[in-house]
């Protein structure tokens, strides 16, 4: 055997990392947290947005609402997205390279919904008709880290395979 070569132990992980342990979660190969974390993502980006036509704009009012509304809608679909994605922690291996790499994109996804509720509660405290430095520093932050967590999500999915068919299933749309 090869190094390459998977060990039975390895093989058995890999096949657990692939099913879900709920419906909830999304049925075999059609994992729910990948379609969910489009919503906070989204939001989250066009609320950078917003804040920048605002602090550009003579009345900023609407696009600083608009970026207030934006980050709110970002935290809740984020925990949403969460409670899915602890699910699809819950079925990788414990001790393995993949679920260390999905530990930390779990801890810095909460990181940026930490940022994202304290920027929230310094729009609500100060008001929403405009945004200052210190928002719109927290909101780039907040994306910057988001897109390093992205990253390790994907190395999860793409690297790892984890909750992807496998590759008997792949095949069946090459032929």
């Amino acid at each position: 055997m090869t190094t390459s070569e998977p060990t039975r132990s390895t093989s058995a992980a890999l096949h657990q990392a692939k099913h879900p342990k709920t419906p909830l979660a999304g049925p075999y190969g059609h994992p729910f947290h990948p379609l969910l974390v489009t919503v906070p993502i989204g939001a989250w980006v066009a609320a950078l947005v917003f804040d920048i036509v605002a602090m550009a704009a003579d009345q900023p009012d609407s696009f600083a609402q608009g970026a207030y509304w934006l980050i709110l809608i970002g935290i809740v679909g984020a925990l949403v997205a969460a409670v899915v994605g602890l699910m699809d922690l819950l079925t990788i291996p414990r001790g393995t390279r993949a679920f260390q790499i999905g530990i930390t994109h779990m801890a810095l996804n909460l990181t940026v919904v930490a940022l994202f509720v304290v920027n929230f509660l310094l729009r609500l405290a100060e008001g929403h008709d405009d945004v200052t430095a210190l928002q719109l520093i927290l909101t780039v932050i907040a994306l910057g880290i988001l897109g390093a967590s992205g990253w390790l999500g994907g190395m999860l999915v793409y690297r790892y395979g984890v909750r992807v068919a496998d590759e008997a299933k792949q095949a069946e749309g090459f032929r």
